[in-house]
């Protein structure tokens, strides 16, 4: 297939994510008459993943509240859904084969693998009460056992570790967060912000250990009883969830020979070194023309916008990908939304009021605006997103004078 041609033959989608989906639904969206097939290996249909550390522990609503859409959906748009999982790729015959020992023909395939987490190797750390937090089965899992227990430790404050303690703090348990970094959040936000939320989760009576690790976990009968540090000390609890990060899905790209590194190597249009395979999402390495140089981004935003450009790829509209990132992580009470990429600043303005719960960090690498960090702050956010995708900025000074009106930088 050439590059901004119709694909002829089957589209199989590898992985019923975020990305996984989109790029069905948006093929049939385009007119895409092919046969389009998502291969899931999991026993569910797919679903939303950013509610599972959430809303969905807090609440009492089932597994369908998360899908993207019912099971009519897909019949409607003949989108076939198989639930088996993908063992290999034979490109040179342009097949899948699959652990049911079925082989299925592609005209171009979709790799959106995702990511899976990052398993910790500790003493203990395969017990029934150390639980993980990516897919819905996890959740389930904690959602169903977070009621019998009253303590629990968890190992991670990025944005799942802390998601989650907020929640179980609200759900009545006691709630111990270690982390090897100085501040939480390190690698995604700014100390500014990172200091809000410690502040904001000590508050609520989460007790949060910086600077630590767990070095085992304690048991007795088979029972988790609290975690050992790095410092000496002993933590007591009756539940452990691990949230140290994810590692990409690579495994079965670079099987069949296909250039991976920290993901799965793709140019700006989202392909692979075999012009009949596309990766997206979660597992894809992209090169970017906008940040002069190679991403792998985990986000919705980042999932559902190279879905769309790969959709439009194979019914004709070729176009480089060029998305304007974007997240968020709801943390009890707070929102935090970040829009750009803030990596590398070297200058941030507050905007707003830490104390009144609303505020936003502009972040500069000289006179640039790299990215916007706003708590409880919508508008500053949407603002970013408009700005920076517009490729334009705001001088430090005018972030900082409360009175310039951010609405005349987009006129």
């Amino acid at each position: 297939m050439t590059q901004g041609s119709v694909v002829k033959g089957p589209v199989l989608i590898v992985g019923a994510g975020h990305a996984g989906f989109q790029v069905a639904a948006s093929l049939r969206q385009h007119g895409l008459a092919e046969p389009v097939v998502i291969i899931n290996d999991e026993a569910h249909l797919p679903y939303q993943r950013p509610p599972l550390s959430k809303a969905y522990i807090k609440g009492s609503a089932g597994p369908e509240s998360l899908f993207f859409r019912p099971e009519k959906f897909y019949a409607d748009q003949k989108i076939e859904l198989v639930s088996d999982r993908v063992v290999a790729i034979d490109r040179a015959a342009r097949k899948l084969k699959l652990a049911s020992g079925r082989a299925l023909d592609y005209g171009h395939l979709v790799l959106a693998t995702g990511a899976r987490n990052r398993l910790i190797d500790l003493p203990n750390a395969n017990l029934p009460d150390v639980k993980y937090l990516r897919i819905l089965d996890e959740s389930e899992a904690l959602r169903a056992c977070i009621g019998s227990h009253s303590r629990v430790i968890v190992i991670g404050a990025g944005f799942i570790g802390l998601e989650f303690a907020a929640t179980a703090r609200i759900k009545g348990l006691e709630v111990d967060v270690l982390e090897l970094a100085n501040r939480v959040m390190a690698r995604a936000v700014t100390a500014e912000v990172s200091e809000y939320f410690q502040e904001r989760h000590r508050a609520s009576g989460i007790r949060i250990h910086l600077g630590v690790m767990a070095t085992g976990i304690e048991a007795s009968n088979g029972k988790v009883t609290g975690v050992s540090l790095s410092d000496g000390r002993h933590l007591p609890a009756d539940l452990v969830v691990v949230g140290v990060g994810v590692l990409p899905n690579v495994e079965l790209a670079a099987e069949a020979g296909l250039p991976v590194a920290s993901g799965i190597i793709v140019d700006e249009h989202l392909l692979t070194a075999d012009p009949d395979i596309s990766a997206i999402g979660d597992c894809a390495l992209f090169a970017s023309p906008r940040f002069g140089g190679s991403l792998r981004l985990e986000s919705v935003q980042n999932a559902t916008d190279h879905a769309r450009c790969v959709a439009a790829r194979l019914t004709g509209d070729d176009k480089p990908y060029d998305g304007q990132p974007w997240f968020w992580s709801d943390q009890g009470d707070d929102k935090l939304q970040i829009a750009g990429l803030t990596t590398g600043y070297d200058r941030v303005v507050m905007r707003g009021d830490p104390a009144q719960k609303s505020f936003s960090a502009f972040c500069y690498h000289g006179d640039r605006l790299l990215g916007i960090e706003s708590i409880n702050r919508a508008g500053d956010h949407m603002f970013g997103r408009r700005l920076l995708g517009m490729d334009r900025s705001i001088t430090p000074e005018q972030a900082a004078d409360h009175g310039f009106d951010l609405k005349k930088a987009l006129a």
